[in-house]
């Protein structure tokens, strides 16, 4: 019930739990038989789970975490300190902080760590600490908070976000700029439902006038370059983005431009001690 609330779908359940759509049917069906009310609806030609379902799936946060506590008793599995750590990351952060953390954990003794890079929109950061231990997720200052239901979440930092320019803008010679100083320039903007579009929307709600949308690049580093290169304008995060001679990053006034940089994961991961000593490890780099 938990896996079905988060990943969607019953073959998405089955390619997680490694069994077959059957079997997951079979499994939801006894349960089914227990309860009073319907767990599940069809909506469409897909499974969801109703308000009851959806009760029952946060109850299993608990009940795992509780069987999680229990292994303890019976088991050093989760006090091993060689165990492998799953971390998965956002462009920018895994450019930034996937190296350092690799070597200091070597450098400490500490467990293996298999990084992955994941870019995905901001509501689907939380359906990924299924597949990994620690998940590095951004959102901006007034999104939605994730879901403290079922995850656990670690704050890092607060990043500033700045316009980015070539050095030979005509902006560039300023120390500050206002909504309507850059509105009239041509932007990058991220993909639709990422992270960062928000700002640019309260940038040309604030000037008044919609901005020109000429590229769209999710990956820092090519904005970055594509910036560099001509007049068009971009988001880029203040502590994230790799120091070049051929920008010019200016904060942007009268707007909050930061996102929130956090680590989530299920209750549970975090009772291992691996995973434990990967997360303090990457919040001392963060900081």
């Amino acid at each position: 019930m938990r896996e079905l609330g988060e990943r969607g779908s019953v073959a998405a359940v089955a390619r997680a739990m490694h069994i077959t759509p059957s079997a997951v049917s079979q499994q939801l069906n006894t349960l089914q038989r227990a309860a009073r009310v319907p767990l599940t609806e069809r909506r469409g030609r897909r499974l969801a789970l109703t308000g009851a379902g959806r009760a029952l799936a946060a109850a299993a946060v608990e009940v795992m975490t509780a069987l999680d506590r229990a292994a303890r008793a019976v088991g050093d599995h989760l006090d091993a300190p060689d165990d492998p750590v799953r971390v998965a990351a956002f462009h920018s952060a895994g450019l930034t902080w996937f190296a350092p953390l690799i070597i200091r954990l070597a450098e400490i003794g500490g467990p293996p760590v298999r990084c992955a890079d994941e870019d995905v929109a901001h509501a689907d950061f939380p359906a990924l600490v299924g597949d990994y231990d620690l998940v590095v997720a951004h959102r901006l200052a007034y999104s939605p908070p994730w879901p403290a239901d079922r995850l656990t979440v670690i704050p890092l930092i607060e990043e500033p976000l700045y316009v980015a320019m070539s050095a030979e803008h005509p902006l560039a010679g300023r120390e500050s700029l206002a909504a309507a100083d850059v509105a009239g320039w041509p932007w990058i903007s991220v993909h639709e439902g990422f992270p960062l579009e928000g700002v640019l929307a309260a940038i040309a709600a604030s000037a008044g006038r919609p901005l020109e949308i000429r590229h769209r690049i999710n990956e820092f580093t090519v904005a970055a370059s594509v910036v560099a290169a001509g007049e068009v304008l971009a988001l880029l995060p203040g502590r994230t983005t790799t120091p070049d001679a051929r920008l010019a990053l200016r904060p942007l006034a009268g707007i909050p431009a930061a996102r929130h940089i956090d680590v989530l994961a299920r209750p549970e991961t975090l009772h291992r001690a691996a995973v434990r000593t990967v997360l303090d490890t990457l919040r001392a780099i963060a900081a």
